[in-house]
This record gives structure tokens, C-alpha cells and sequence, in this order.
């Protein structure tokens, strides 16, 4: 089967920015009345321009969609000040940064336009379109088209040839860290439409709110094999709306689960979701929970203040999460001992060296010898989460975070290539055999990998891998339990 995303994109991966023709960045001042801003974009023939402050700063953009929705949906009086309409959140990538990093940037941060900056200066901008009409095709191309479908039962249809997708970005050799990205916004994607179009139906939110993801779509490591999990934290209101408040978002939540679902985003086995009442409060009732679960610090609760550590906003008012991440850092700044101890003891009860190839425990599913890669790949992400909270580093991906406690000499470096080697090494094989397992066999994604299919070149390699993660959870078991 042929899929249209995946053509002509051999280049892709190692064009950089600076090798595509950049815009001049177009400025105007921030009381510049609307209509003259217009003037200036229809004469350009330009989509979009960036605002600047009385120092010649940058403070924010204004494009063709924020004239459409902000003035002329509006009715605002097109003599007022352009800063009245503004966006100001503006994004910027290095000159340096690979198409590919631009692109994902741009769709998981929802903007249209880059600034692009070397030596910290800005030297031009991009837009999305340009990128998506370069002569080199793309993976991107899918996820725009993503963005454009209109119902649930055409996301299904795309979520559907996600696995074609991933099988040929392996077969070409793409690193496993960027498949996972790109699987993530595809997912990121779907989850937005499906969360636009559940308030269409259903009015607009009754507070300010955000909706959250955890676990591997948290820390942007989806596969094909995923489920959901994710919650909601709400403004906090006065005591006679609570309850209202209370009962509209649980209720979009499951609107939302349901649809995810169907869409081939399985219900969460551990019910990590929020239409789980659990798992949808206001603000004040989280930062209990955080606190709860910290003062408490028994091995269930660090686990939950593990899962909600990986966590991402998708959709909302972001600010809400910060606010709790804010709090976290006040906990973090007085750490309870049995926290870590506890949180380390949940990277050691995996144990990786047992049977097969005098490392690997197997058992039989379907009749057929296999092992749980992700559970072998379980102590990375379970250490390096630890060392993360620890130093307050609030990146959710596990190879992110390793460079950051890499470069704060938490790891050196020849560790932490080994480390990061090892963890997508075994990133790409369980992504390979998932896929193979969906397009060849036609069945269900999963984390097992048979042990017929294991060639000697991988056995070698694997027993390598499992010395590494034995040397990280020694390091562990050093650190946080003062034992050897």
C-alpha cells in the first residue's frame, strides 16, 4: 500500500533551516490603528506581520486569521490599536534546526509562523506553507491533512494509516526519537479536533480549563500500541457553581474518551482519564493531591505523582498547568526522603536480568516464546524521571531530559550516550514490530516481542543493553536507597 505522506522525503531529514529562503520579517508599532496594519498586509501580499513595542521589540504577531477572527468576527472598531488584537506568543527556532524540528514545533505549538534566530538575532521567518511546499514531501503533509478532517469517523480513517507510515519512515532509517514525535502529533492532532469539536456540540466551558495528557503521549513516546491517558484541571469557582462546573466537564470528558476510543485510542486499563472523577478537579483540589500524594509518599502514591509528572497540556488555558507545576516546585525544593526512596524502588523492581539470553524473562502469548519490551525499557524511563524531579526539570521526554541532566553533569557523557543509544535502540524495535505485526499479521499492535523474530545481530546487541540498564539502576539503588 502506498501512502501519499511518505513520498519524496529521503532529504527531509537533513535539510536545516538556513538552506530554505526565509521572509523579512515584517514590523509594525504596537498603536498602529487595525486598518492601517491591514493596508500594509494587502499591499505586501502578506499573511503576516509582527508587532513591536516602543523599544523596537518584539511583543507579538498579527496574521490574516487574526484579523478574520478577532476584528471582523468581532465587530471591533478598526481604528483601535493593533496590540488590542495581537497574538503574543511568539515562537522562535534556531537557524540551525532541521525542517523537520520546525515543522513539529510548529504543530505542537499551534502557530503558523517561526521567527528564525541566529546568534540571537532574528534573521527572518518561516511559515508552514512554505515548508509544506518545499520540493521534499513529508509525514507533515499527513498531519496537516489531520488537522482537516472533520469528524470522527475520518480521524479513525488517519489514525488507520499511521502504521504504514511508521513502517516505512523505519525501513528509511528515520531515529526512532522523531517517529515518536511525529506519532505523537498525529495523536496531539486527532485529540485536539476531537476536543473542538465535542464544545461545538456542546457550548462553551463554564471555566477556564486545560486538558492534559500523561504517560507516553505525556512525554511524546507514543507507539502504535496506545491508550489513553489524560485529565482536566478547572478554574476554581465560588461554591454555588461547583457543582455545574463540576458536572460539565466531567461529562465533556467522556464525550471525549468516547470518541478517542473509537477512533483507536483504547480506554486506559487503569482508568487514567478524565471522565474518572478522579482525575478532573479544580486547580486548589490538584495541588491537594500533589500534596497528598507527596507528605504521604507510599509506593502508590509516588506512582501517581510519577504518571502526573509526564503530563503536557493539549488544549486550554496552559497557564493552569503551570500554576501546579509552580506548586510541584515548592514541594520539590524540601524532598522527603521515603519520596525518592520510594520512587527509586519502582525503578528497581524491574529486573533485567533473568532468563532468555541470561537476560530476558519470556513467557508464552499465543502459544509463542516472547518478552515485554516495554517493560525492558520501563527502568530507563522510571530512573531518568527521577533524576528529573530531583533537579525540577519539567521536559517530559525521556531523551530530552537526559540531555538536560547531561548537561547539568548528572551523567556524563559517555553514559549518557549509552543510555540514550540504548533506550531508542529499543524504541525502534518495539515500533518495528508493531507495525509489522499490524500491516503483515493484520492484528493488534503490542509490547511483545516474539523471540523467533530476534536475529543474532539483535540478541548481541540486547544483552549489551541490559548491562547498561543494570549499571543505571545500580546507580540508582546507590543514590536514593544508601544501599548496595
Amino acid at each position: 500500500m502506498k501512502n501519499e505522506a511518505i513520498v519524496g522525503i529521503d532529504d527531509f531529514y537533513t535539510k536545516k533551516i538556513k538552506k530554505i529562503p526565509l521572509r523579512d520579517i515584517r514590523r509594525c508599532p504596537a498603536d498602529m490603528p487595525i486598518f492601517e496594519v491591514a493596508r500594509v498586509m494587502a499591499h505586501d501580499k502578506i499573511s503576516c506581520v509582527f508587532i513591536m513595542d516602543g523599544q523596537s521589540k518584539l511583543i507579538g504577531f498579527v496574521s490574516d486569521i487574526t484579523l478574520r477572527d478577532e476584528v471582523i468576527a468581532e465587530q471591533r472598531p478598526l481604528n483601535g490599536p493593533i496590540r488590542d488584537v495581537m497574538d503574543p506568543n511568539i515562537i522562535s527556532v534556531s537557524s540551525d534546526a532541521y525542517v523537520y524540528e520546525a515543522l513539529l514545533l510548529m504543530f505542537q505549538t499551534k502557530t503558523r509562523y517561526l521567527l528564525v534566530e541566529q546568534m540571537g538575532k532574528y534573521i527572518g521567518m518561516v511559515s508552514r506553507n512554505k515548508i509544506l511546499t518545499e520540493p521534499s514531501h513529508s509525514p507533515f503533509i499527513f498531519i496537516q491533512s489531520v488537522k482537516q478532517a472533520g469528524n470522527k469517523e475520518e480521524l479513525q480513517k488517519k489514525w488507520a494509516k499511521v502504521p504504514q507510515m511508521v513502517f516505512q519512515l523505519i525501513q528509511r532509517g528515520v531515529r526512532a526519537e522523531l517517529i515518536n514525535q511525529i506519532i505523537s502529533t498525529v495523536a496531539d492532532t486527532i485529540i485536539l479536533r476531537v476536543i473542538e469539536n465535542v464544545l461545538k456540540e456542546k457550548g462553551d466551558a463554564p471555566a477556564k480549563f486545560v486538558f492534559f495528557i500523561l504517560g507516553s503521549e505525556g512525554r511524546m513516546e507514543q507507539t502504535l500500541k496506545t491508550d489513553q491517558d489524560n485529565a482536566i484541571i478547572y478554574e476554581d469557582k465560588a461554591n454555588e457553581q461547583r457543582e455545574s462546573v463540576r458536572e460539565f466537564f466531567l461529562s465533556f470528558a467522556k464525550e471525549v474518551s468516547e470518541r478517542l476510543d473509537y477512533i483507536g485510542f483504547a480506554f486506559c486499563t487503569g482508568d487514567f482519564m478524565a471522565q474518572n472523577p478522579s482525575w478532573t478537579h479544580s486547580l486548589s483540589h490538584w495541588k491537594n493531591n500533589y500534596e497528598r500524594w507527596f507528605v504521604e509518599s507510599s509506593p502508590e502514591t509516588v506512582m501517581n505523582y510519577a504518571t502526573f509528572f509526564d503530563c503536557r497540556a493539549i488544549y486550554g488555558d496552559f497557564s493552569l498547568l503551570d500554576q501546579l507545576k509552580d506548586f510541584m516546585v515548592e514541594q520539590l525544593d524540601n524532598p522527603l526522603e521515603r519520596f525518592f526512596f520510594n520512587m527509586a524502588q519502582n525503578a528497581l523492581k524491574f529486573d533485567p536480568q533473568l532468563t532468555w539470553l541470561k537476560n530476558i524473562r519470556t513467557f508464552k502469548i499465543e502459544n509463542e516464546e516472547v518478552f515485554d519490551i516495554k517493560k525492558a525499557m520501563s527502568p530507563m524511563v522510571e530512573a531518568i524521571r527521577i533524576y528529573a524531579l530531583r533537579e525540577k526539570i519539567f521536559e517530559t521526554n525521556t531523551g530530552r531530559r537526559l540531555k538536560e541532566l547531561t548537561e547539568r553533569n548528572i551523567f556524563d557523557k559517555e553514559s549518557a550516550s549509552e543510555l540514550y543509544q540504548a533506550y531508542y535502540y529499543l524504541m525502534a524495535l518495539r515500533l518495528e514490530k508493531q507495525a509489522e505485526r499490524i500491516i503483515e499479521e493484520r492484528k493488534p499492535a503490542q509490547n511483545y516481542i516474539p523471540i523467533r523474530s530476534i536475529t543474532k545481530v539483535q540478541a548481541a546487541t540486547l544483552r549489551q543493553i541490559f548491562k547498561v540498564i543494570k549499571d543505571l539502576q545500580l546507580k540508582i539503588k546507590i543514590e536514593f536507597t544508601k544501599s548496595f
